[in-house]
Formats: structure tokens, C-alpha cells, sequence
């Protein structure tokens, strides 16, 4: 098998660049990564790696996290090695980590958060158990601390599920194959799962926005994710309010948004509130039963899907969070711009 055959098969890019940092070849995993377009080195990292490289006459190496922009946004961690070659050429081989070292924060941070989490509730268990005994003669006692001690078995058994629930969405197992799923349904099953909380509150749960909007992936994932943020909006508002769903289709991206008239998030929270186990008031998480996991699902849900969440809040005027997933163009839509486009 030709040599440069075989170095199109390699999965790592492979990329040879000449004294005028023009690339003279590339593989096909380099094009896919991005790494090169036409006849340039686009990562800037990259192509001061090889000017390094060249300038030293010895190798060079590097760890990169890169961001590769778009929607769906792409980041990546890589790394690289540049060597320079007798005639001034220099060879760059680019590995794609993403996988490996996302697997490896995922093993680290688990054993670092749930030890601490779940520490909390066996904790209270056994203080609650000891309480108990100690009160056996008092029906009344024993009745009290019987009943804390359902909430803690309700919450460690809810903090499991959650983390068992995010170890699948992070590539624990495989992912379920992607259909059209249309968003209406998803907004009303995720709203009919939220409606007893809210209707306990006084709060009213409101629709709105277009219909009809179609986007590719699991019916179910989305609607975990839609719930989280429901559930979210309703437990940190004040009772008689209202939540809102809006969807719209901008560009190619749908836009589905919920907006609440609860406490709201300080800056300070809103750039953390994704991270496994951050709450932004612990007492109150406690109160509502929260695990901190709600919406580290979501964003993982929502990156499974190719989309990303954001948010705007303010202290005392509510919070939206937004997710942003790739839009799936329906038959009739596809029609209407094909007749549009012929006319």
C-alpha cells in the first residue's frame, strides 16, 4: 500500500508544512479537525508551534484546548508535536484528546463530588436513626424524626438517580439514535410534569412562541431537560407568579426559552451555575429538595444534542435560560422555500 495512501488513513492529522508556512500535504483527519484549510495551518497555536519548531531546529510539543467556533460550537483538546525536517520542511502531528481527557475529568470529579454529596445524607441518617432510639418512649418524637428521616432517604435516593442519570448522558453508555422530534410534545409533557408543583404555589405555567418547530435527537433527554428548567423556575419563585416557555426558530437554530419572575442570580453564580453540585443558595437547595445536578444535566443534554444553554438573570427580576439546538427544516418548510426559490 503507497505511503501516502496509509497516511490518509490514519486517524491522527498529519500535516507537512514548507519554509513559507504553506502546507505542502495533509490528511484527511487534519481537513476534519480543521487544522488546515486549503494551503494553511489555520489554529494559530498550531502554526506558531511549527515556526518554534523551525527557528530551533528541535521539536516541539504542546497540550491545546481549542475552540473551533460555529453552532454547533466546537471545542477540542489536542496534542500536538512539531518536527523539523532537513529541508526545512516541518512535520505536524495533531492527536485529538477531547475524548480521553473528557473521560478523565468525568472519573476525577466523581469521586471528588459524590463522596462529599452523599456524605450529607447518609450523615443525617444516622444522627436521625440515633435520635430515634434514643426517643423510643415518645411516639411523638419518634414520629418526627421518622418523617426527616423519609426526606433524606427521598433525597439520597433522588441524588442517585441524578447521578446516574448524568454518568449515562456523559458517555457511560451508548447514546440513543437520533430522531425528529417535534418540540410541541416535548413543551407539554415536560409542562404536565411541573404543573402539580406550580399549581401548589399559585404559579401559572404559560406557552408561547412558534409551533411546528422539528429538531433531531431523544424525545426523552429533551424533556428531562425542559422539566430541569421548569422545575428550577417554579421552586425559586415566590408563590402567584408566572413561568414561561417561549420557542422560535431563528436562523437555523431553535430557541427555546424559560423565563421566570423568581429571586434571580447573582453575576457572581451565573457563570458557574452548569458545575456538578453548585447551588447558588445551599439553604434554600436543601429546602426544595435540590441536588445541584439539575442543571449540569441540562447542559449536558443539551451538548448531546449539538446545542448550548445560556443564561440572563438578575437579582430580584428573575431568570431566562435559553437553549439553542440545530433546527431539523420540516417537509412542508422544505416546499415553501424550494417554491420561494423557483418563483
Amino acid at each position: 500500500m503507497p505511503a501516502d495512501v496509509v497516511l490518509q488513513l490514519l486517524p491522527t492529522a498529519a500535516v507537512l508544512v514548507d519554509h513559507d508556512d504553506r502546507v505542502r500535504l495533509a490528511n484527511t483527519a487534519a481537513i476534519s479537525m480543521g487544522v488546515v484549510r486549503g494551503s494553511t495551518v489555520v489554529v494559530p497555536e498550531l502554526m506558531q508551534l511549527v515556526r518554534t519548531a523551525r527557528r530551533t531546529l528541535a521539536a516541539q510539543t504542546v497540550d491545546l484546548s481549542l475552540d473551533l467556533g460555529g453552532f454547533p460550537r466546537r471545542a477540542m483538546a489536542v496534542g500536538a508535536r512539531a518536527e523539523p525536517l532537513d529541508d526545512g520542511d516541518v512535520a505536524l502531528v495533531v492527536d485529538d484528546l477531547t475524548e480521553s481527557r473528557r473521560v478523565e475529568a468525568v472519573r476525577r470529579d466523581f469521586v471528588a463530588n459524590v463522596g462529599h454529596e452523599i456524605k450529607t445524607p447518609v450523615g443525617a441518617l444516622t444522627l436521625l436513626t440515633e435520635a430515634a432510639l434514643d426517643a423510643r418512649d415518645d411516639p411523638d418524637a419518634v414520629q418526627h424524626f421518622l418523617a426527616r428521616m423519609q426526606r433524606e432517604a427521598q433525597r439520597l435516593s433522588r441524588l442517585v438517580q441524578e447521578l446516574l442519570d448524568l454518568s449515562r448522558l456523559q458517555g457511560g453508555e451508548a447514546q440513543p439514535v437520533p430522531v425528529d422530534v417535534w418540540m410541541d410534545a416535548v413543551v407539554e409533557e415536560a409542562l404536565d410534569r411541573t404543573r402539580s408543583v406550580a399549581d401548589a404555589k399559585g404559579i401559572r405555567l404559560v406557552r408561547g412562541g412558534d409551533v411546528g418547530l422539528v429538531v433531531r435527537g431523544s424525545e426523552q433527554q429533551l424533556v428531562t431537560a425542559l422539566s430541569n428548567l421548569l422545575d428550577n423556575a417554579v421552586a425559586y419563585s415566590a408563590n402567584g407568579t408566572q413561568v414561561a416557555v417561549t420557542l422560535q426558530r431563528r436562523d437555523d437554530a431553535i430557541e427555546i426559552a424559560v423565563t421566570d419572575q423568581g429571586i434571580g442570580i447573582a453575576e457572581s453564580d451565573q457563570q458557574r451555575i452548569f458545575e456538578r453540585f453548585y447551588r447558588v443558595d445551599p439553604a434554600r437547595s436543601r429546602a426544595t429538595g435540590g441536588t445541584g445536578l439539575g442543571l449540569a444535566i441540562v447542559k449536558h443534554i443539551v451538548g448531546n444534542h449539538g446545542g448550548e444553554v445560556s443564561v440572563w438573570s438578575r437579582p430580584g427580576a428573575g431568570s431566562t435560560f435559553t437553549v439553542r439546538l440545530p433546527a431539523v427544516v420540516t417537509e412542508p418548510a422544505a416546499e415553501q422555500s424550494q417554491e420561494a426559490a423557483t418563483s
